[in-house]
């Protein structure tokens, strides 16, 4: 019985830039959900209520998504 040929792409990985991508996604979805936790917690605690408290919470997932993704994507990178 003849050997079935292998997929074309058979030992190659996903390149340099789509690991530091996929470690950016990753790093921004924990930074996002920290930033939710703690951002949460924290504007609880000082009072905020309604409006300020969506502003306030979004701007720190946001804010904690984008660093946390950031240093994530060039670690990755480091390693490639």
């Amino acid at each position: 019985m003849p050997a079935v040929p292998g997929s074309m792409y058979q030992g190659q990985g996903p390149s340099c830039i789509d690991k530091m991508k996929m470690g950016f996604y990753l790093g921004f979805a924990v930074g996002i959900a920290s930033g939710a936790l703690f951002g949460g917690f924290s504007a609880l605690r000082g009072g905020l209520r309604g409006r300020e408290l969506v502003n306030t919470v979004g701007k720190v997932m946001l804010q904690g998504g984008g660093s946390f993704g950031t240093f994530l994507a060039i670690g990755s990178g480091l390693r490639c």
